[in-house]
Order: structure tokens, then sequence, then C-alpha cells
């Protein structure tokens, strides 16, 4: 009994976060349902920092009901970085629900992109646009690589519907609440099931509060095979 719990361990306790790359986030104040205050960024940004975090990618999210410009959002981003003085590498890049605006944005190349041509996209967590399929060949068409954002938590989707995209050069994103079982135990089994094959190619905290993210880090719940997968994940992902 007691060699099971000592082979579960945090991510703080395994030293996963030091050197390494959060590629989801909504610290970016102000600017969605995310953080609202520059003084919450900023104390995630030390949190982080202090965990030896290298880089954070800030993706407010960009939809219908939160229409956010680009402009506007490289403006915050700014004003962010002006106030942090410290040693994490913040990047700014956006998640874009595939909704009406998506196809607004798309049309006009008006994206706020993941590492080179990359694109974070995501839909609702229950049903997929009518067209997804067709967006999904019209983005890449366009000679964007869409990263889908926590594919493990949309519901329709099935191992098929998983193989297809990750066959066709879909990139897949891990969110950590998924794997410590925020969002329950359906989510955590898929979350699992899909690490096990390999599929996914980063992963992110979509952080929202400095209490939630802290909460996630400190979960004593991961195996020393997930620590293990998730290792790569943490560190390898600007490398592909």
């Amino acid at each position: 009994m007691f060699g099971f719990f000592n082979n579960r361990k945090s991510l703080l306790e395994s030293g996963l976060l030091r050197g390494a790359a959060d590629n989801h986030s909504h610290i970016l104040f102000g600017v969605d349902d995310g953080v609202a205050k520059e003084e919450e960024s900023l104390a995630i940004l030390e949190y982080l920092e202090s965990e030896g975090l290298k880089t954070l990618w800030l993706t407010p999210h960009v939809m219908d009901d939160v229409p956010n410009a680009t402009d506007f959002l490289r403006t915050r981003f700014s004003l962010l970085k002006q106030a942090y003085n410290g040693t994490v590498d913040l990047r700014l890049s956006s998640e874009n629900m595939m909704d009406r605006l998506y196809r607004e944005r798309l049309r006009n190349r008006d994206f706020l992109l993941h590492s080179d041509d990359r694109i974070l996209i995501e839909t609702s967590t229950w049903a997929p646009p009518m067209d997804f399929d067709d967006l999904i060949d019209l983005t890449m068409k366009m000679g964007y690589r869409p990263i889908l954002a926590h594919p493990e938590r949309y519901t329709y989707m099935e191992e098929s519907d998983y193989r297809a995209l990750h066959d066709k050069g879909v990139l897949f994103q891990l969110n950590i609440p998924s794997i410590v079982g925020v969002y329950g135990e359906a989510v955590e089994s898929k979350a699992l099931s899909m690490l096990e094959k390999g599929w996914y190619s980063m992963v992110g905290s979509d952080c929202h509060r400095l209490r939630s993210i802290q909460g996630q880090f400190s979960s004593k719940i991961l195996k020393e095979e997930v620590i293990g997968k998730l290792d790569s994940l943490f560190h390898s992902a600007e490398e592909e």
C-alpha cells in the first residue's frame, strides 16, 4: 500500500514545471472570463516563475460572445509585459471558437497564431459546428495547422473521431485540469487513454485563477507512468 502512494506525485513534486511550456492560459487580464485584474496576472506569473516555468502562452478567448480584436489583445499584452519583470517568456496567441466570427477571421487571416502557422481552436463541449470537418479542411488549406484545445472534454467525440483528426494532422492540446480529475472521471479517463496512445502534442493549464492553478499543480493524483508521458509534452512542444 505504501509503495502505491509513493508512486503518485503532484506536478510540483515531479519537477515537470521546471523549464516547461504552458501552451494554454487565460491570465491576460480583463479580456475574457479569465483573470480580471493585472494584480492577479502578476501573482500567477510570480507563482509560475517560482516553480521554474520557462514559457507561458496567453490564449484569450476569441468568439462571437467575446469578440476580442487582435489589436486590443496586443495592446493589453504589451501592458502586461511592461508590468512584469520576471523570467517567464510570455507569448501571445488566442483560443478561437469555431463559430461565425471564426469564419470571418479565417477569411481575413486575422489570427494571433501559436508558433508559426499553428492556430488554437475549440468547439462547444457538447456539439461541433455543423460544418466542422469542412472548417478544419479550409483552415488547413489556407496554410494553418489547427491545435484542438482540450479535445478530451468534447463529449460528442469518440475514438474514431479523434483518430481521423489526428491522422489528418490536427494537433491535440491536453488540459491539466482534465488529467487531475477537475472535469470528472469520464474526461479524465478519456485524457489518460489519449495520452497512452500518444495523440497529444502539447499541454496547457487553461488557467483562469491563481487558486485553481495552484490546486492543479499540487494535486497528488498522478501516477509515475503518467508523469513520464507528460514530461515530453511539457518540454518539447515547440520542437515539433
